[in-house]
C-alpha cells in the first residue's frame, strides 16, 4: 500500500492515478472530501498532517509515503509525524521538498523545510527526496486575467527557469516509489529548457490560438499581489528567484532523464494540456 498525502493537489492527484493504473494499493489522504479527479479503486482517507494522529489508520501496514507538505511546512510538528509512522510500521518516506532547500540554505522561506529534509534523513526509515524547481502550474495565477482581458501581468519579464510539469514530478514519484534502487537518493527536478515570463505567456497565446498581452509587473506591485496570499518570508524568497536566480537555479538538472528514461515536458505542453482553464 502507498499512502499519497496532498492528493488533491497537481502532484498528488496524478501520482496516485499512476500508481493504481501501475496494480499498486493506494490511499489518496487530502484535509477534504474524496478528490474528483481520483479513480474509483483508490481509497481515500481525510487527514490532517497538524493532527499527525489522523494520518495513524492508513499508515498501519502501509509500505511508503510520499509526504508533501504546504509551504515550507514551518507549521508542523515533523517529529511526532515520523513516530506517529514509525509506529505504523511504515519502512519508507519519499519527501518533495524544493530546489531552493539547496540553492538558498540561508533563506527564511525554505528552512523550515530544509529542517523537514534533515529529519526524514535521520529517521529510521529508507528515504527519497524530491526537489523540483517553480511549478508550470504557477501559470494557473494568471487564468482569471486571460479569460477576462486576454492579458497577463507578471515581474521579470526577461528572466528564464527551467519550470517543471507537475505530471512529470508524479512520474518520477512513481518510479521512486516502485523501484526500491532509489533510496537513498536526492533528485533535482527541473524542466528541459528556460522560459521567462514572457515566453511563457506566449506559449499559452499559441495554445489559446488568441494573442496575450504581457504586462510588465514591478516587483513592489507584484509583491503588494502575492502578500493577499502568502507569508512575506515566502514572498520575498520567490521574488529572490523569480528575478536573480543563481546559476544553480537556472541549470537544467539531468535528473527527470535518468529517472524515466525521457526528456521533461516543455512548459508549451503543459499550456496545451490545460488551455480550458484559460478560456
Amino acid at each position: 500500500m502507498f499512502v499519497v498525502v496532498g492528493a488533491t493537489g497537481n502532484v498528488g492527484r496524478t501520482l496516485a492515478s499512476t500508481l493504481a493504473a501501475s496494480g499498486a494499493a493506494v490511499t489518496a489522504v487530502s484535509r477534504g472530501q474524496r478528490p474528483g479527479a481520483v479513480p474509483e479503486g483508490i481509497r481515500h482517507h481525510r487527514a490532517d498532517l497538524e493532527q499527525p494522529e489522523s494520518l495513524r489508520p492508513v499508515l498501519v501496514g502501509a509500505e511508503a509515503l510520499y509526504l508533501l507538505v504546504e509551504g515550507a511546512g514551518a507549521h508542523l510538528d515533523m517529529r511526532e509525524i515520523l513516530r506517529v509512522a514509525a509506529a505504523g510500521g511504515l519502512k519508507r518516506v519519499v519527501l518533495q521538498s524544493s530546489q531552493a532547500v539547496a540553492t538558498r540554505p540561508d533563506s527564511p522561506s525554505h528552512a523550515p523545510l530544509r529542517a523537514i529534509e534533515d529529519l526524514v534523513r535521520r529517521s529510521e526509515f529508507d528515504w527519497t527526496i524530491l526537489r523540483p524547481g517553480g511549478f508550470a502550474s504557477n501559470s494557473f495565477a494568471w487564468t482569471e486575467p486571460v479569460r477576462g482581458r486576454r492579458t497577463v501581468a507578471a515581474p521579470f519579464g526577461d528572466v528564464g527557469l527551467p519550470v517543471i510539469d507537475p505530471a512529470d514530478i508524479a512520474e518520477v514519484a512513481a518510479a521512486v516509489l516502485l523501484d526500491r534502487s532509489h533510496d537513498g537518493r536526492t533528485y533535482e527536478l527541473t524542466g528541459p529548457v528556460l522560459r521567462t515570463p514572457r515566453e511563457r505567456v506566449a506559449d499559452l497565446a499559441a495554445a489559446l490560438g488568441e494573442p496575450i498581452e504581457f504586462v510588465d509587473q514591478t516587483p513592489d506591485e507584484a509583491r503588494e499581489q502575492m502578500l493577499r496570499f502568502m507569508p512575506p518570508p515566502v514572498v520575498e524568497g520567490t521574488l529572490a528567484i523569480l528575478g536573480t536566480p543563481t546559476e544553480a537555479e537556472q541549470r537544467i538538472s539531468p535528473d527527470v532523464s535518468e529517472v524515466l528514461g525521457r526528456s521533461p515536458r516543455p512548459f508549451a505542453a503543459w499550456a496545451t494540456r490545460n488551455i480550458d482553464a484559460f478560456r
